[in-house]
């Protein structure tokens, strides 16, 4: 009885061997099969890369050779495009030293007129004292507790 335990194990080991053994062949061929594969990519890019990189490089100067007149008179026709369409008028912020008054007031304009500065609603030309009686704040006031 133990005799056919012992051929049993052998046959099973025997497998297992042989199973091991295919599956080691089957991932060296794998392997050789990717570096090769690796290996025949790499030189058809180098082959590519020979065969076209002095024509790319010749259509790059000629398609810069075509562009830059062509991009100096976009620039040139754009910021003449950007003075003739510029506004009539600008706003302006007020400054502390100009206008000390109308700083954070609601009723402050701050457009220029072809050079002639509309300050506020009340008093076109600014206030001329350190507070205006007229002033309310841009952002409202803070509520009295």
């Amino acid at each position: 009885m133990d005799n056919w335990q012992q051929d049993w194990e052998k046959m099973l080991e025997t497998i297992a061997r042989d199973v091991e053994q295919f599956f080691d062949d089957v991932a060296r061929g794998v392997d050789e099969a990717v570096e090769s594969l690796a290996d025949f990519s790499e030189a058809v890019m180098e082959q590519v890369e020979e065969a076209m990189m002095p024509q790319l490089d010749v259509l790059e100067r000629e398609m810069y050779g075509w562009l830059d007149p062509f991009l100096e008179l976009v620039t040139t026709l754009e910021s003449s495009l950007l003075d003739t369409t510029a506004p009539i008028t600008q706003t302006v912020e007020p400054m502390f030293n100009e206008h000390p008054a109308c700083v954070g007031c609601r009723h402050y304009h701050g457009h220029a007129y072809n050079g002639v500065m509309f300050v506020c609603g009340m008093y076109p030309y600014g206030w001329e004292g350190e507070k205006c009686p007229d002033w309310e704040s841009t952002w409202g006031d803070p509520p009295q507790n």
